[in-house]
């Protein structure tokens, strides 16, 4: 059976995405990326007792955070096209298909309800829509047409970043490709430093993983880099967007009791000040966490903090700069 990123339905047996208009063959066609090469340390596992086979599977793992440390610059890069989107007023849009596209829903899913951003900011397209999400369908993920078709929403100025292990699936070709149509950047994350879709992105972060242990199975280290990568991303640009004070989320709006009582702890670790001091303030805010620390941080009522960060773009430090309280010290 094929893995998310191996197959391909053109025929001629060469490894590159199939453009508008080519017809579809039956031929097999032969990738060639590292991802699908094989692994020699790994010829034998089928031989192993299960803790043996672990200790392998473990061993290869370890390799995937200094893969991803060796294309960090070209991440930041991804991470300021982020940004500049988002302040543009713009979105930034993943695409991907199988581990890449379930691991592109995840991230765009879970930075609302840490950050307090608008779901609108980071949208997950996954080939083959959500029955794709939650069981394999074969083939979609080979339809460049269909990416084109996805990608038809992204406005100018937007960041579409395209996640694909081998760095050749058709459906984030097409995706990337109407996305340069419409005047937004492009970022392609893949598992291939020769990528044959580089030239298609304006940041391309290839990861070099390598061979797998079980050649071909992307949703291994291929998909843990690319967890990394798109985790790192999207959390630097929250980050540089002003979506947390510190390492703090302050984003977050306590709408129910947890939430709330979240919020206070996060209170007291930014100011220093008691939970009771805290929850009157967060009381004040409406439950806004950044009205509260602004309030409470500058010694100012709810509505002039309000003010000052209506007028910092919700970002806490600027806002503080604005009360006369600059770089205030993270306390011990």
């Amino acid at each position: 059976m094929r893995t998310e990123e191996e197959s391909a339905v053109h025929g001629g047996g060469e490894d590159v995405p199939r453009p508008p208009g080519d017809p579809e063959g039956g031929g097999a066609v032969i990738v060639r990326a590292p991802t699908e090469e094989r692994n020699s340390g790994t010829y034998d596992i089928d031989l192993l007792p299960a803790l043996d086979i672990l200790r392998q599977i473990n061993a290869e793992d370890t390799t995937v955070p200094a893969a991803v440390g060796a294309v960090l610059p070209e991440l930041a890069r991804a991470v300021e096209l982020g940004v500049a989107a988002l302040e543009s007023g713009a979105a930034i849009h993943y695409f991907g298909a199988g581990t890449s596209g379930r691991i592109a829903a995840q991230d765009a899913a879970e930075l609302p309800p840490t950050y307090g951003v608008p779901a609108e900011w980071v949208v997950a397209h996954h080939a083959g829509g959500g029955e794709a999400l939650a069981r394999a369908v074969e083939g979609i993920e080979d339809d460049w047409e269909s990416g084109r078709i996805d990608a038809a929403g992204v406005s100018e100025g937007s960041l579409v970043v395209g996640l694909a292990a081998s760095g050749r699936t058709p459906y984030v070709g097409g995706a990337l490709e109407a996305a340069r149509e419409r005047g937004a950047s492009t970022v392609l994350i893949s598992a291939n430093p020769a990528a044959s879709l580089a030239s298609a992105a304006d940041v391309h972060v290839g990861v070099s993983t390598g061979a797998e242990v079980i050649a071909g199975s992307t949703r291994m280290k291929a998909g843990t880099a690319q967890k990394l990568a798109l985790n790192a991303f999207s959390t630097a640009v929250m980050v540089r967007m002003g979506r947390t004070f510190s390492n703090l989320m302050v984003g977050v709006d306590a709408t129910n009791g947890k939430l709330r009582g979240r919020v206070v702890t996060i209170l007291t670790q930014a100011t220093g000040l008691g939970e009771e001091a805290c929850a009157e303030a967060l009381n004040a805010a409406g439950g806004d966490t950044r009205v509260a620390l602004v309030s409470l941080l500058a010694d100012v009522d709810a509505a002039g903090a309000a003010r000052a960060l209506g007028s910092s773009k919700g970002r806490v430090r600027d806002a503080l700069g604005k009360l006369g309280v600059p770089g205030p010290a993270t306390p011990e």
